[in-house]
């Protein structure tokens, strides 16, 4: 596979990613990180900094809509829950258990 086919599957594949966590909005951001150890928002930061390795300027804010569709306080009023003791505990757990 040429490096330049492999970019395209590549960025359909991040691109069907971000489309799963639009249409996801159930699955809570601490429900990700305790299981996948990453959230909406790493994926806006990992977002972020591949364009600022290529020299382009993007703002948190600008990288967290790319991500959610929209911006960022309207997706968490919309979508967002305060997280239960349960979650709370369960990312806790997660934590200890990945910082050792």
């Amino acid at each position: 596979m040429d490096k330049a086919t492999q970019t395209e599957l590549e960025a359909a594949a991040f691109r069907r990613l971000v489309e799963h966590l639009r249409l996801r909005t159930d699955v809570q951001n601490i429900d990700l990180m305790t299981y996948g150890a990453f959230c909406r928002n790493c994926l806006a930061d990992w977002y972020r900094e591949a364009a600022e390795d290529k020299g382009i300027s993007l703002s948190k804010d600008e990288a967290r809509e790319t991500i959610y569709g929209m911006p960022f306080a309207e997706w968490k009023a919309k979508h967002q829950k305060d997280a239960t003791p349960e979650q709370l505990a369960a990312f806790e757990a997660s934590q200890k258990k990945a910082h050792g």
